[in-house]
């Protein structure tokens, strides 16, 4: 039962959508309707099958319909996210277990498809891995609509008509019913459950629709028409907010609001401090369609370009000619900038479902991102052959995830070096002064950063595994939210450690971890004498802004001071006194979940 509305209720989940939004709670409950047991006499057999397949049959029409108004309005692309539900559709373990029950039970239709899809969901529910419950999550709403059609219902992924300014609450949601909602009727989503990485989540994120996921329970403290705020920067939703959180809320939205009407001449504002350094600011992009988005903010260039889209939730391996066309559009989307394209980063959260990926017990320490891909030389050979074919499109460069191991670069180097080889016989050009790099995510890595950069064109510091790793904190884990802290003195002197090897070096270091959205953050790495910054593209406006309010000589002074300090406290302590009045004190402490001292 939901609660009464009383004073504010702070929750806090994780991130998974960019912005803030305030509206009225609409609670939308869905889910798997009462199915009555109903037996069959065996001249019913074939009739009940056939409505079975009917009901598949309309199920996909359906689906395909989602699919296309999806492509429609967010590419093709995003639009693939319904392809596990249509391949599910025909699957043998949905369809044969399906029509066993039917034949050799004598049950109904509806019961038998219930009962098929409840052992399935009890076999995937044996696992916490996220990309079982994402894959869960479309059992779920597939669950749903086929047996409403089944029973002679209405299909309840057609969402009713709301009034605008609505916060979407629900246990969880589904692609097919995200899609539906439309920016300006619904401000901001609050689930349950979720990941970041779910279908639905990325879809939210494309409609530019704030969200906050795994929130545990805000769909039972919530009431229908109750004031709420969602903060998908920081992963904190407001349950009858009051006017401290209202006056916090309608300043940012105000900020948001003046940057976004003078978003063209900020985006062509140079990115240059004080006192004349010039800093790159670039952008962290899960889709190649959000290029457009983060060029018109600013972006100068694209410092992380996540490819896992191409593999999360299919059954077959993307091609070579697919790959080399998202890659080439992103490239030259920047004719004139650098854009750092990241091997695929499988394992942890991202399993494609082609791979058979095992079940591990700590999956972000087990097989994942350049471990999978050298163990995976025809996912990973193909990968890179459409990479190199890019680099003749702009400036292209490769970057490896979670590297330890100087041979792990080498041998990445010599699977280059034949696929090189290879585009040369077959006459295809490439650029063949493009660089490779590595990222820096762990604290092997940062400690063995001095032989790394000897074969490395580059460094990109992935800070939030770096800070996970360093402090033996899941990033994913609410309950965990207040240890995660990329202030800790462990955390700053590895980055310092990083960023001096690489001056020593000679070669480019840059971050592109969530660090680098925090203004308190970015004033760390500038004074760490890393200039080149990428982050999420919502965020380029406000971390432009600092660096133009701030000097490095301040920057490098309070990163001298915050380098020696003994705690986090006495880190930010630091940092807030070089810093001056460029921040906003509140939202970085809201951010990051810390007690700021006094």
């Amino acid at each position: 039962m939901s609660e009464s509305i009383g004073g504010p209720v702070s929750l806090d989940g994780s991130p998974a959508s960019e912005g803030i939004g305030a509206g009225k709670v609409f609670r939308l409950e869905w889910g798997v309707p009462v199915v009555p047991h109903r037996s069959i006499s065996d001249d019913d057999t074939e009739t009940e099958l056939g409505r079975f397949h009917d009901a598949l049959a309309w199920a996909k029409e359906r689906l395909e319909e989602t699919k296309a108004v999806t492509e429609e309005r967010l590419g093709s692309v995003e639009a693939r996210i319904f392809d596990p539900q249509i391949l599910m559709l025909r699957d043998s373990a949905v369809v044969d277990g399906t029509t066993q029950y039917v034949r050799e039970n004598r049950l109904s239709a509806e019961r038998a498809f219930e009962l098929r899809m409840l052992e399935l969901r009890s076999m995937w529910s044996r696992t916490s891995h996220p990309m079982v419950l994402d894959r869960l999550n479309d059992l779920e709403d597939l669950m749903i609509r086929v047996l409403h059609r089944l029973l002679g219902k209405n299909d309840p992924t057609d969402l009713v008509k709301t009034e605008g300014g609505v916060i979407v609450v629900a246990p969880n949601l589904t692609p097919s019913l995200t899609v539906q909602l439309e920016l300006g009727q619904v401000v901001g989503i609050a689930t349950d459950h979720g990941t970041r990485t779910a279908h639905w989540a990325m879809l939210a994120r494309a409609l530019q629709i704030p969200a906050v996921v795994g929130l545990g329970d805000v769909f039972q403290r919530s009431v229908d028409g109750q004031e709420a705020i969602v903060d998908g920067r920081i992963g904190r939703v407001v349950l009858n907010p009051g006017s401290r959180e209202k006056a916090h809320f309608e300043a940012r939205q105000q900020r948001h609001s003046e940057w976004e009407q003078e978003i063209g001449a900020i985006a062509a504002l140079e990115s240059v401090t004080l006192d004349g350094q010039v800093v790159e600011l670039r952008a962290n992009l899960d889709l190649p369609g959000e290029a457009g988005q983060a060029r018109d903010h600013g972006a100068e260039g694209i410092g992380l370009f996540r490819t896992e889209f191409l593999v999360v939730g299919r059954n077959t391996m993307p091609g070579e000619e697919e790959q080399y066309e998202a890659y080439r559009a992103t490239a030259e989307a920047f004719p004139d900038r650098a854009v750092y394209i990241r091997t695929f980063d499988l394992g942890g959260d991202k399993f494609p479902m082609f791979l058979h990926m095992p079940q591990e017990a700590n999956p972000f320490l087990g097989w994942r991102a350049i471990r999978v891909c050298l163990d995976q030389p025809e996912l990973f050979r193909t990968q890179l052959r459409a990479l190199l074919r890019a680099t003749a499109h702009g400036d292209v460069r490769l970057m490896l995830p979670l590297v330890n191991d100087v041979e792990e670069i080498q041998q990445v180097r010599a699977l280059l070096e034949e696929e090189e080889a290879q585009l040369a016989r077959d006459g295809i050009p490439y650029n063949r002064g493009y660089k490779l790099g590595v990222m820096i995510e762990t604290p092997a890595a940062a400690l063995h950063a001095a032989e790394l950069a000897r074969h490395s064109d580059f460094f990109s510091i992935g800070t939030n595994d770096l800070v996970q790793y360093t402090l033996a904190v899941d990033r994913t884990n609410t309950r965990l939210a207040k240890l995660y802290n990329p202030f800790h003195p462990a955390v700053v002197k590895q980055l310092h450690q990083i960023a001096r090897v690489g001056r020593a070096a000679g070669i480019e270091v840059s971050v592109c971890g969530e660090l680098a959205s925090s203004p308190l953050g970015a004033f760390l790495l500038l004074g760490l004498d890393i200039t080149a910054l990428s982050m999420a593209w919502p965020s380029l406006p406000e971390i432009k802004k600092l660096v133009r309010d701030v000097r490095m000589e301040d920057a490098r002074s309070a990163a001298r001071k915050a380098i020696a300090a003994s705690s986090s406290e006495e880190v930010i302590r630091c940092l807030l006194d070089g810093i001056g009045d460029a921040v906003d004190v509140e939202v970085f402490s809201g951010r990051w979940s810390l007690s700021l001292p006094d």
